[in-house]
């Protein structure tokens, strides 16, 4: 018996979710009651339909409803802003956001934690082996991973579920993070702390509640959120415009001074024509840099109204 509090959470978003809820309940009571000391289970029902919810629950051994918590929102919210409803509510010594996807694997509650305390990892994630989606839905998600990765700085592992144990020093360090766009999977990365995997054969599915409007937004607003990709594209589309004008300006001046364009083919000159060329191109040129300017004023103040902490200590040691 391992003495130390859990609280496992969860959100409850369909009626596809209520339909495993007992199954998904009565797995881990058994395996935690046999494994810990003591235990809780936090459900934020986040669109689901209560009495289904209510309906499930009641039949369960009055010892397990004893541990459940729900929370009702008072309506739909994000999916990362109705699971950090119940990471604040959670009181465990470690947390466990479990899916429901694993509920024929409880045991595997048990396995993350004794991952974490035996290797000394705050975090422990379960990762699949694939990812389960149409080809053009891979590549997309693939180019937002590597987006993601390459200009946020961060290691997020694009085959993570979102079921993982955290412990209580990390879960205090991710709940100061309060900002009103969240991506947990990023929000992890970005607190730190020692992390590691138990792979799992349950691959990751597209998810059924979120349309590809909804997920495009989302995308678009990770990548604005933690990273500087559009900074960088402006950067870039300055450079361009750039070598664009300059090639422009040449052009021009070479057509008024031999009547042949760098193409070698002859070409009239026309009155006016030139300066105008020669305008144009600098102006052009002038406004990307400005626009470049502008977002890295506007990257700073993001920045600075998001409040993320300076640094989060993950321990102290004397000697």
């Amino acid at each position: 018996m391992r003495q130390v509090f859990i609280s496992v959470v969860n959100v409850l978003q369909s009626r596809r979710d209520t339909q495993v809820l007992s199954g998904w309940l009565t797995g881990l009571y058994a395996e935690l009651s046999t494994h810990f000391s003591d235990f809780e289970f936090v459900l934020v029902n986040n669109g689901a339909f209560t009495p289904d919810v209510e309906e499930a629950i009641r039949p369960l051994p009055e010892a397990l409803r004893q541990q459940v918590f729900l929370l009702n929102l008072s309506a739909p919210v994000d999916r990362n802003n109705a699971l950090l409803a119940a990471l604040d509510r959670a009181n465990g010594d470690y947390t466990v956001v479990f899916e429901f996807d694993f509920a024929a694997q409880p045991e595997l509650v048990t396995q993350m934690w004794d991952k974490s305390r035996n290797e000394s990892y705050d975090v422990v994630y379960l990762r699949a082996a694939e990812r389960r989606l149409p080809w053009m839905s891979r590549w997309l998600y693939g180019i937002f991973y590597f987006i993601v990765r390459k200009y946020s700085g961060l290691r997020i592992d694009p085959k993570a579920h979102h079921s993982r144990i955290i412990s209580r020093r990390a879960l205090n360090s991710l709940l100061r993070l309060r900002e009103n766009s969240r991506y947990l999977k990023a929000n992890y990365a970005l607190v730190g702390y020692s992390t590691g995997f138990i792979p799992v054969e349950v691959p990751l599915q597209p998810d059924l509640d979120l349309s590809a409007g909804q997920q495009f937004r989302n995308a678009l607003l990770v990548i604005t959120s933690f990273t500087d990709f559009l900074r960088s594209l402006l950067f870039w589309i300055f450079i361009l415009s750039g070598m664009i004008a300059f090639a422009a300006i040449f052009n021009a001046v070479k057509v008024k001074l031999t009547n042949i364009d760098v193409f070698g083919e002859r070409q009239p000159v026309l009155s006016g024509w030139s300066f105008l060329v020669v305008m144009i191109s600098s102006f052009f040129t002038i406004t990307c840099l400005n626009l470049y300017i502008m977002s890295i004023y506007l990257s700073n103040i993001y920045a600075e109204i998001k409040n993320r902490p300076l640094y989060i200590i993950e321990s102290v040691r004397r000697f």
